[in-house]
């Protein structure tokens, strides 16, 4: 028989029903695997409005206040959210982009056609220094993109030194003549981007040569200079893809390996990001999923060379992928945020939790106004996505050693089909308080958990919760709002006992002390 529960949402009443118990344990004494805090960062491609109207208004915009042409209202909304890097200038507009043309005096900068997306005029007056010195008004690491499809090892070694090398040299004093003292030490560097795609259409083989050549040049014999080199990795399950690199490229020049993987339905037909069906919803999750697959064969891959995991998993592009809002530039994949997208976050970023012995690194595609982005600008207005309040919340793990869990959870079915309700992540950080990430995906139900909370003196329990009447709710411009994190008062804890009720297509975040 079932039993009916109530939920207050900000504007509607809603009636669900729950479904038998779901079961999670953990020990907190196991906490030992930290969570990378790089696992939250973000990617800001030329593509679109990302970085043009997203980031960059202009150094002479009176009307939206900037620092040097970059929004405050944006800084201020990526410093709360605590992104760990961004990843620049792509994608695949990185392998036709040459840095030197993004410096110097801007009304001196050549210009160039964005042939992947949408066929637009670049003026460069977005580059190096511009980029750089963002991320330090952030506070956010920089990880640069390095053109290997169309550029020259010479270009990539000149940017390294250009942006890190303290000393006198040739490039350092060209970034001195350009205003800037000190260099900026980056660490992150992508030796190019998809090159079995956009970055080249290469063979793996032939790219594990390629990368081997750049990453020899791009620092000293022993890596004094300590920068992370990380090779264009597989398209989600191309396992030969990892496997030849893993294989052919010696560890001590690897830093990471990059894997991209989207949650699409279908390339051919994506369907809309807002007025979607329940049907295109699971379908939408079931790829989201699909990610903790991916983790655990491509790690399987890495182990067998690499046992002691020196070599990260840098999952440098992930997240939902629709059709392009009616109206707008196909090539500007600008798309609306919903519940799903929330759901797609929550869930994916558990599983780059619950792997943190091997994924280190990561990036969501992309920041601003760009596929499953946290922020979307128009002029003067700005608004947060419900994929922003996710990673606001979820960013108390970073840096928090990881809480391994086992999980029985009930089935979120449609149809003939059917795929695990909940997900959850636990970590406890240097103060020792203990963070549990709950989703429950099911488009229909509320969940019952109980949670058996081995080891510790845990006390008391509070937390915060994302929800809507709708999946298919977002945050407008006119309503920016209508989605935004809320005290959750499901939660009690007796002794070691911790029982949530959770509603249906929702985040919780739990602290416990």
């Amino acid at each position: 028989m079932k039993r009916f529960a109530l939920l207050f949402t900000s504007s509607t009443l809603i009636a669900f029903s729950s479904l038998a118990q779901n079961n999670l344990t953990f020990n907190v004494d196991a906490a030992k695997t930290t969570i990378s805090r790089q696992i939250y960062g973000h990617f800001a491609e030329h593509l679109g409005h990302c970085v043009y109207g997203g980031f960059y208004v202009g150094e002479g915009n009176t009307k939206i206040p900037n620092s040097n042409g970059v929004r405050n209202d944006v800084i201020d909304a990526l410093k709360k959210l605590k992104i760990a890097n961004l990843r620049w200038p792509g994608g695949c507009f990185a392998d036709t982009y040459h840095w030197k043309d993004g410096i110097g005096p801007k009304d001196k900068r050549p210009s160039m056609v964005n042939t992947w997306w949408g066929g637009v005029t670049e003026d460069n007056s977005f580059g190096t220094h511009d980029f750089l010195n963002m991320c330090e008004l952030i506070g956010t690491e920089p990880y640069l993109a390095g053109n290997v499809g169309s550029g020259t090892v010479q270009e990539l070694i000149d940017w390294v030194q250009y942006v890190s090398f303290e000393g006198k040299s040739p490039m350092s004093d060209l970034r001195r003549q350009n205003g800037r003292e000190k260099p900026w030490s980056v660490k992150y560097w992508g030796v190019g981007n998809e090159a079995w795609g956009c970055g080249g259409n290469m063979q793996p083989e032939y790219y594990a040569d390629v990368y081997r050549k750049y990453a020899t040049f791009m620092t000293g014999w022993s890596n004094d200079t300590k920068i992370f080199r990380i090779a264009s990795g597989a398209n989600s399950r191309d396992y030969n893809w990892t496997e030849v690199l893993m294989k052919n490229i010696p560890g001590n020049m690897l830093g990471g390996l990059a894997l991209h993987h989207y949650s699409v339905i279908d390339w051919n037909k994506k369907g809309p990001a807002v007025d979607f069906s329940e049907q295109q919803y699971f379908s939408t999750m079931k790829q989201a999923l699909f990610m903790d697959s991916l983790v655990i064969k491509h790690s399987a891959i890495m182990d067998k060379y690499d046992p002691q995991k020196r070599v990260a998993l840098v999952v440098d592009e992930w997240g939902g992928w629709y059709d392009v809002e009616p109206g707008t530039n196909p090539g500007f994949l600008y798309q609306q945020n919903t519940m799903r997208d929330a759901m797609i976050a929550g869930a994916t970023l558990n599983i780059f939790h619950n792997h943190a012995d091997r994924v280190r690194m990561a990036n969501l595609a992309q920041t601003i106004n760009v596929l499953q982005a946290v922020i979307l600008t128009k002029e003067e207005k700005m608004i947060l996505t419900p994929t922003y309040h996710v990673m606001e919340m979820y960013n108390v793990h970073q840096d928090a050693k990881l809480i391994p869990l086992t999980i029985k959870s009930n089935d979120y079915v449609f149809g003939k089909e059917k795929l695990p309700a909940i997900s959850a992540s636990a970590s406890k950080d240097s103060n020792g308080l203990v963070h549990i990430s709950l989703v429950n995906i099911d488009a229909k139900n509320t969940q019952d958990i109980a949670i058996d909370l081995q080891g510790g003196n845990l006390k008391t329990v509070s937390g915060r919760i994302l929800a809507s009447a709708k999946l298919q709710d977002y945050n407008s411009f006119d309503t920016p709002a209508k989605i935004k994190p809320a005290p959750f008062q499901g939660a009690a804890l007796k002794g070691k006992s911790l029982t949530v009720k959770m509603p249906p297509f929702s985040v919780v975040v739990l602290e416990l002390k």
